[in-house]
């Protein structure tokens, strides 16, 4: 027997991506639905070889479905994953707005998988993007040397700001070419051949609210004690997300221990050679599951630190396939109920 599935969120980049994640990995789905907005009803999106007419979000029944992944806007999760999560089907949340809530779980299903247990309103939080990436990574590193301080770039695609932000780097681009000025509307300034230090707004300290987000939820992932600090940087780059980053650790580190254990941990591609194009670049990693590290290093600056490089595909590993390993692992832990 296979599960309901509610897609919410479906027309967008994310949803649309997280409906190929969910027929790509053969999803056990009996029944599926794909919701989204009244302006958006009617329109179709596809499933494997099935074509799903999109059905309002506003006036369905989550009455007997049995998971929901979401991602229509933090505003919309808000106000209808709760609703979803009261008629009993388990939400699986890819915005921001729960990640922080003491009582819903935020999950990467390689880190910190048991966490699931702890569900106690029927939603559970999918990480931002660029925390994903960063705590695979780290996670095999922090069971070997034990992390204290994470100081991490990021060089952000612009997908991460969905299908609008990636039509206006395209609009830029082509304009530049015909000398058209550039309409900035999805970004602070112009992203074509441009890197905008900004993504989200600031707050008080200084810090943008994605360095923070990086922050807290690298805490409550992983480790209460591991101090992050992030500057988020969005790039001309249409999918996949880089970061360079600098960890440092309590016991002493072994680079070849450091690497059999990126060789052998879920999620992770160790693809590191000392050589021209010996790395992986943001361009190689789309479409692709796993998160890719290379250039690692050992950093001399700190008594007991490593450097390296790593990417992933922000809109799979970043989000839909997070979602769904999330609702996978559920299953694989008995925690997914059917109401079929």
């Amino acid at each position: 027997m296979g599960y309901r599935v509610a897609v919410v969120g479906a027309t967008g980049a994310v949803g649309r991506e997280i409906l190929k994640t969910l027929a790509e990995r053969e999803f056990p789905v009996d029944d599926i639905v794909a919701l989204a907005s009244p302006r958006s009803a009617g329109r179709e999106v596809s499933f494997g070889d099935r074509v799903l007419k999109v059905q309002n979000l506003e006036t369905f029944d989550f009455k007997g479905w049995d998971v929901g992944l979401f991602s229509p806007g933090g505003s919309v999760s808000a106000k209808y994953a709760p609703i979803a999560a009261k008629a009993g089907c388990v939400v699986i949340d890819n915005t921001s707005h729960f990640r922080m809530e003491p009582d819903v779980p935020l999950v990467v299903p390689e880190v910190n998988p048991l966490a699931l247990k702890d569900m106690k309103r029927n939603i559970i939080a999918n990480p931002n993007c660029s925390t994903i990436q960063m705590v695979v990574a780290l996670k095999p590193l922090h069971d070997l040397f034990t992390l204290k301080r994470v100081v991490v770039s990021t060089y952000q695609a612009v997908s991460g700001a969905g299908k609008d932000g990636m039509d206006e780097l395209f609009s830029q681009t082509r304009g530049s070419f015909v000398n058209d000025p550039p309409k900035i509307e999805q970004f602070q300034k112009q992203i074509a051949f441009n890197c905008i230090p900004q993504i989200d707004r600031f707050m008080d300290d200084g810090a943008t609210k994605e360095e923070w987000k990086m922050r807290v939820e690298t805490k409550k992932i992983l480790d209460p004690d591991v101090e992050v600090l992030a500057t988020c940087v969005r790039v001309p780059v249409f999918v996949g997300h880089s970061e360079a980053v600098i960890a440092e650790f309590v016991e002493p580190v072994d680079l070849e221990r450091a690497r059999e254990a990126l060789r052998e941990s879920e999620g992770v591609v160790l693809l590191d050679q000392r050589e021209d194009g010996g790395y992986v670049t943001p361009l190689e990693c789309v479409g692709e599951d796993a998160t890719y590290v290379s250039r690692l290093r050992v950093d001399p600056t700190v008594p007991h630190g490593l450097a390296f490089w790593c990417v992933a595909d922000n809109l799979r590993k970043g989000a839909a396939l997070n979602a769904v390993q999330i609702a996978e692992t559920m299953i694989a832990l008995d925690l997914l109920p059917r109401h079929g």
